[in-house]
């Protein structure tokens, strides 16, 4: 089982330099509020993603008054330590395994995988479309390296042809050898994406309904619903038959990057008619669901970040929950909150629970 030994941080966040090593199955972060323990929590998720899971503006993340950051853990699977290191200083990322540079980053994703459940999660089911797409395909990119590349080019076709719709808009030339090619790679890309977002809701519906009656007991059944506008056209046709439309608007209006997931409980929207403690439960449900996908499809349980949960649940849902994380099957569990007492008396006597107290 893969876990995380021990991570080095330099000017990240509030912290100039510490250093932290772990040892338990359940590490718990205790400590007042502004003392960074959630950045603790960020800088873990930043080993496995080389990204924050807050903010997509490096710079924020740098100690204010300096121009880069530093983040260093070392790995151990079966025995074998390996260091990853994650530098970004003055706008320039750079990633070492064991001190030998990585050609792209993009080949350490998969490597290590972290879930994360923090405070502001609940706009994943309250938000706009963007974030559940998000969501889906940070997913999949950890489980399928093809995923990945086809998503990478699908949004960089996708850029070109709304440039060119722009410039068509403006200066029609009516030459459509470009927007043809464009279109050919977005069919290829778009199509495998939808395949395996649609795989994808398929194989964790039952996995959510098990984990949201584990954590509500409550007799709602949950469910997610795929909306995509190639349910009934493939995409090609809807190119073609958008095209006219997409020259006036100036930018392509049909394709997977509309897709959007329509969580439900007993069929009806979870956004519009759950309540805040079905929410919960829900948000829960789904993150452990994609907790069990990844460990499934990568052959190791991903390590799991706890972001002040205890001020978010009631007793009932964190002892639930606490049943879930305290298996002998579950890996790696990082959790943050300001009572060391109230961590204490959540877990059951013997559980295996290292603290560091900030």
């Amino acid at each position: 089982m893969k876990r995380l030994k021990k991570i080095t941080l330099a000017q990240f966040r509030n912290y100039s330099t510490v250093s932290y090593g772990f040892s338990n199955a359940v590490t718990c972060i205790t400590g007042a509020n502004g003392t960074g323990k959630t950045t603790l929590l960020e800088a873990i998720y930043y080993l496995c993603y080389t990204k924050s899971y807050f903010t997509g503006h490096q710079q924020n993340i740098a100690q204010k008054g300096t121009d880069g950051f530093r983040v260093e853990g070392v790995f151990e699977l079966d025995g074998i330590d390996e260091s990853i290191v994650c530098k970004w200083q003055q706008g320039k990322k750079e990633l070492f395994a064991n001190d030998v540079p990585y050609e792209k980053v993009t080949d350490h994703i998969g490597k290590y995988s972290a879930v994360m459940i923090a405070p502001d999660d609940l706009e994943l089911l309250n938000g706009g479309s963007e974030q559940r797409r998000k969501w889906i395909d940070s997913v999949l990119c950890q489980t399928d390296r093809q995923y990945l590349e086809s998503l990478l080019l699908y949004q960089r076709v996708l850029q070109q042809r709304n440039a060119w719709l722009k410039q068509e808009y403006a200066r029609p030339k009516n030459d459509f050898s470009e927007i043809e090619y464009y279109d050919k790679q977005l069919v290829i890309s778009g199509t495998y994406i939808f395949n395996e977002r649609i795989k994808f809701v398929n194989h964790i519906i039952p996995v959510l309904g098990k984990n949201y009656r584990k954590l509500s007991g409550g007799k709602e059944q949950p469910n997610i619903e795929y909306h995509t506008q190639l349910t009934h056209d493939p995409l090609d046709v809807l190119l073609k038959n958008s095209l006219y439309h997409d020259v006036q608007m100036q930018r392509t209006l049909k394709g997977v990057h509309k897709d959007d997931l329509i969580f439900t409980l007993n069929e009806l929207p979870v956004k519009q008619f759950a309540s805040q403690g079905q929410k919960k439960s829900f948000l829960f449900a789904l993150k452990l669901a994609q907790y069990s996908y990844l460990a499934e499809k990568q052959g190791q349980p991903p390590i799991l970040l706890l972001d002040d949960i205890f001020e978010k649940l009631d007793g009932e849902r964190i002892t639930a929950l606490m049943n879930i994380i305290e298996s002998p099957d579950f890996g790696q569990v990082f959790l943050s909150d300001t009572d060391k007492e109230r961590v204490i008396a959540a877990f059951s006597k013997g559980a295996d629970i290292g603290f560091v107290e900030l």
